[in-house]
């Protein structure tokens, strides 16, 4: 057996132990045995993968094999992991492990809550360890599915319209996804689904590439908030649970990109160079619109929401500039905007469940009441508006270096539009920060609040150590990306 196989055994044993639990003490201990086993696996794969590209051998599929599952389509359970691949499963178990601490106390339904949340996460990790684009696919829309019934029920607000909108928004992307998958099998002339395999081979004809890459980045790009397709997330984002918006926004986003690179762009090369040009002024768009829209909303949820529409579109804008410092910042931006993304939406949930209220018109003066919550909200928003020392910083520089290295005036045009979003950012992030913390408490019943307890301090100390680990010591994630970023960008340019 693979053992990669194991971050879908896992998760797979995990959903047979809740199944099994009688109580909610069962339902917890199998969620954090399961995700601190999925995190350990995750770490140790980092540290293999770091040994192997010591030895030279990071620029390979590593881990790599092929089991054959549909023979008439020639469909496979193939897997294998690079540089990208590892730092997405190493962010994908941080937030489920942080996201089990995050709804420690959710009620009701926890053991049914916590069944669909570790199929989600199921999802999340077969996509990043398959090679095989219809395997892919598949868990795709494994990691889709569970996010109507957990904002539809689990959910607060317009749960009903918000988990409705985003089911159909996202199976419409996944429509278009099934067509361009399918005419990329055909029109390669290939006996595999296996993305290097058919990459490799390079022969799409130019003009099918144009028809079919369309469908697939647009398919992906509507995970990844591509403007005009990012309506479902700010209403996704805001009606979800706590832990369900942090492996959202954290990692189920992420998807979209990594497919957008992985798939149309790797496959479809000649059609990306002719095409971006298109993408790249929608993606400037998504950034520069998320940005001023969250400067203007009042609810917590619908700031960070719309500020993850901005830096998912960074993500996308990156990897559409085609150089390998702008890719290589794309693939850190994804990680850094996980982590942090997820540290706001863990800290946005924890301040909601005490005040009931999510407007920072009623909020003021909190951190005389929750100091631990409060100083840790102030932390998130210094990563988000790239302070130095954190994670942000380092991706954002790195993208905007990556993109101002094409020397043809469109692009660096774009690139300094998209700048314009670090200042927009700063605005609305120290406009709530001193708006909701800071001052005179309002409203008197808040001065019964009590602060974070134990298992909050969990997800919150956890997410704010990789968000500065990450800041200072980015060199090796910077390396064994870059290492992966390579032999596919040497296909696309």
């Amino acid at each position: 057996m693979n053992i990669l196989s194991l971050f879908v055994i896992i998760p797979a044993l995990m959903l047979l132990g809740l199944w099994l639990a009688k109580n909610l003490s069962q339902v917890r201990g199998v969620m954090v045995v399961g995700a601190s086993c999925l995190l350990a696996l995750s770490v140790w794969l980092t540290i293999y993968f770091v040994q192997q590209r010591a030895a030279g051998n990071a620029d390979v599929m590593l881990l790599a094999s092929s089991t054959p599952w549909f023979k008439p389509l020639n469909i496979a359970y193939s897997v294998g992991v690079d540089g990208i691949s590892v730092v997405m499963l190493l962010l994908s178990s941080i937030i489920v492990f942080t996201g089990t601490f995050a709804s420690w106390q959710l009620k009701p339904m926890t053991k049914e809550y916590f069944l669909w949340f570790t199929l989600l996460s199921t999802g999340v990790y077969g996509f990043f360890i398959c090679t095989d684009m219809f395997t892919m696919f598949m868990f795709y829309e494994v990691a889709l599915i569970p996010m109507y019934l957990l904002i539809g029920v689990w959910g607060s607000g317009k749960k009903e319209y918000a988990a409705m909108k985003l089911t159909l928004m996202l199976m419409g992307g996944s429509a278009l996804l099934i067509l361009g998958i399918l005419g990329i099998y055909y029109f390669s002339g290939a006996t595999t689904m296996n993305v290097n395999e058919i990459a490799a081979m390079h022969n799409i004809p130019v003009h099918m590439q144009k028809v079919l890459f369309p469908f697939i980045f647009i398919g992906f790009g509507v995970l990844g908030a591509l403007f005009p397709f990012h309506t479902w997330s700010p209403d996704g984002h805001a009606s979800a649970p706590t832990a369900v918006s942090m492996l959202h926004a954290g990692v189920l986003m992420k998807l979209g990109g990594y497919g957008c690179f992985r798939v149309a762009m790797y496959l479809l090369p000649e059609a990306a160079n002719d095409l971006a040009w298109i993408f790249l002024i929608l993606t400037t768009i998504s950034v520069v619109y998320g940005a001023f829209s969250a400067c203007v909303q009042t609810d917590l949820k619908y700031i960070n929401a719309y500020s993850s529409v901005s830096h998912c579109g960074l993500v996308l804008f990156a990897l559409l500039m085609m150089t390998k410092t702008s890719c290589t910042g794309a693939i850190l931006q994804m990680l850094s905007h996980g982590l942090m993304t997820a540290l706001f939406f863990a800290l946005i949930g924890m301040i909601y469940g005490r005040t009931h209220t999510r407007d920072i018109r009623e909020l003021a003066g909190l951190m005389k009441i929750m100091p631990f919550l409060a100083v840790g909200y102030v932390i998130a928003g210094l990563a988000n508006l790239g302070l130095p020392g954190f994670s942000g910083f380092i991706a954002e520089m790195t993208i905007f270096v990556g993109s101002f290295e094409n020397a043809d005036t469109f692009h660096r045009v774009a690139t300094i539009i998209a700048c314009t979003s670090i200042v927009v950012t700063a605005v609305y992030i120290l406009r709530v920060v001193g708006k909701i913390l800071y001052g005179e408490v309002e409203n008197k019943h808040f001065l019964e609040l009590t602060d974070a307890t134990w298992d909050e301090r969990v997800a919150v100390i956890s997410l704010i150590a990789c968000v500065a680990g990450l800041g200072l010591f980015p060199l090796w994630a910077s390396n064994v990306i870059n290492d992966a970023v390579g032999p596919i960008l040497s296909n696309i340019i």
